[in-house]
């Protein structure tokens, strides 16, 4: 099973390989251990990302040095007693108690983080998350709930960024985006806010509904549907019924699709208000121009017209800026201010963020993790004018039984795009995306690596000035 024992041996290396990995996995114990039981080469663990050390994460690694320490100084002094002092058995205890310790605490540390989950953690969720019920109940603001296979935490922050203009705005932060986070922001309103944003993630069955119970929302946004999480809802039908629970606690009404997602089509009924790269709620979207410094285009209702240019890369956008325009005048911006803030919406980190290295653009897609973000990112490369184009990926995550399938699907999308060189990061999941490269006819240079971590932090000396380089999706170190 294990080859490497020093790896396996070296006290402070297992050590941070353990927290690493419960880091990784966000202490999820039966993922955790999941890994550990599948990992050969634990010298192989942290490769693709490094140890934060947080101060959870301090705790855990110290713990488990003081307790492998303990146990192999125990296992030390059985087998010198037992030589010295000839005790039954002591040195055959004292050897098993030396040669198990890493296998031992590798367990045991999950004990405590089981017990603090369920006598504290857990009980003082519940009462945040009940008590939070009435505070968004009794909240005077329009309350927008946002839900989808991806796009979500985007359409939140240029949602709160167009609003702000002329409206008190609340959102919750970053992609915090459960119960228990729903509950800590609710907490933290003032109850005077014109709008409150909250979106919602979804991690099994039943996630979507139980959200919208609590944060009882008046407005519901669906970005899309994509085959995510597959692991925990086995099919992307069961996902789909999950993140549409939100249009159906809003009985259909003030609830906005993005029609441009060809999973949710059939989800969408009469009642429901749609947006797409044609635009929204009346609102006709003309004169679309991409560039690397962002997106333009006009809004025209009647003889009203709205003069927009954002930050945001990628004709994919043009839809959620309608939408996120179009909310804004319906409740009650001006022309002026919408134009204003959607001049205001950027590039959110690792989502189509470009930067410059050297003479090279790199479009950062790293956080993307779904099938519909990768046909937006290679439409967008084959769009744009470079010397050299570069595209990189690991592949997706989560794909469940659809994973040969979509990754074929992104091979052959990566063909379309036609870069020069692709980059693969190797894992179990390539071999598909080589089947689809060869269906898509994929004329350009094939790299695979096998060290993703090198690669990034050297990634400066592997483009040239005049190139365009599109990195997308990231594969933590729990999945083979």
């Amino acid at each position: 099973m294990i080859p490497n024992l020093r790896t396996l041996y070296d006290l402070r290396s297992m050590a941070a390989t353990l927290a690493y990995m419960l880091q990784n996995v966000e202490y999820d114990i039966a993922a955790y251990l999941r890994w550990f039981w599948r990992t050969e080469d634990f010298s192989r663990v942290m490769y693709r990302r490094t140890l934060d050390l947080t101060r959870r994460t301090r705790l855990v690694k110290q713990l488990l040095v003081y307790g492998m320490t303990l146990q192999l100084l125990v296992g030390v002094a059985s087998v010198i007693l037992w030589h010295w002092r000839n005790l039954p058995d002591g040195g055959w205890l004292g050897l098993a108690l030396i040669v198990s310790y890493p296998v031992v605490w590798a367990h045991l540390i999950v004990l405590p983080l089981w017990l603090t989950r369920e006598l504290h953690v857990k009980p003082q969720q519940k009462r945040l998350t009940e008590a939070s019920r009435y505070i968004f109940a009794e909240h005077p603001g329009v309350k927008i709930a946002i839900a989808g296979s991806y796009g979500k935490t985007s359409m939140k922050e240029l949602l709160a960024t167009v609003l702000s203009e002329g409206l008190s705005v609340a959102v919750t932060p970053a992609n915090r985006n459960v119960a228990v986070s729903h509950a800590q922001f609710a907490h933290g309103l003032r109850g005077n806010e014109d709008v409150v944003i909250v979106e919602y993630g979804e991690g099994r069955p039943g996630d979507v509904a139980s959200f919208a119970a609590t944060t009882q929302p008046t407005y519901g946004i669906i970005t899309g549907l994509a085959p995510a999480h597959l692991d925990q809802y086995k099919t992307l039908q069961a996902a789909g019924k999950d993140i549409f629970s939100l249009a159906d606690y809003l009985h259909g009404e003030h609830v906005y699709i993005n029609a441009e997602s060809p999973a949710a089509k059939p989800f969408i009924e009469e009642a429901y208000e749609t947006y797409s790269t044609a635009g929204a709620l009346g609102w006709k979207a003309t004169d679309i121009k991409i560039a690397i410094g962002g997106t333009s285009f006009t809004l025209v209702r009647g003889r009203r017209q709205l003069a927009l240019h954002s930050g945001l890369l990628g004709k994919h956008n043009v839809g959620p800026l309608s939408l996120a325009a179009a909310l804004g005048m319906e409740l009650g911006l001006t022309s002026a201010q919408v134009e204003a803030g959607v001049a205001k919406t950027v590039p959110f980190e690792h989502r189509m963020q470009p930067y410059r290295l050297g003479g090279a653009w790199i479009i950062d897609d790293t956080y993307n993790g779904n099938l519909e973000g990768i046909r937006a990112g290679t439409e967008l490369l084959a769009s744009l004018p470079a010397q050299r184009k570069l595209y990189v990926t690991p592949g997706l995550v989560d794909q469940g039984a659809e994973t040969r399938a979509v990754h074929e699907e992104i091979g052959h999308l990566i063909a379309t795009a036609k870069p020069d060189i692709v980059v693969l990061m190797r894992n179990s999941a390539t071999p598909h995306i080589q089947t689809g490269l060869a269906a898509g006819k994929f004329s350009g240079e094939l790299r695979l690596e096998d060290r993703p971590l090198e690669f990034y932090q050297n990634f400066d000396q592997f483009v040239a000035a005049g190139d365009l380089a599109l990195l997308q999706n990231d594969w933590t170190d729990n999945y083979a």
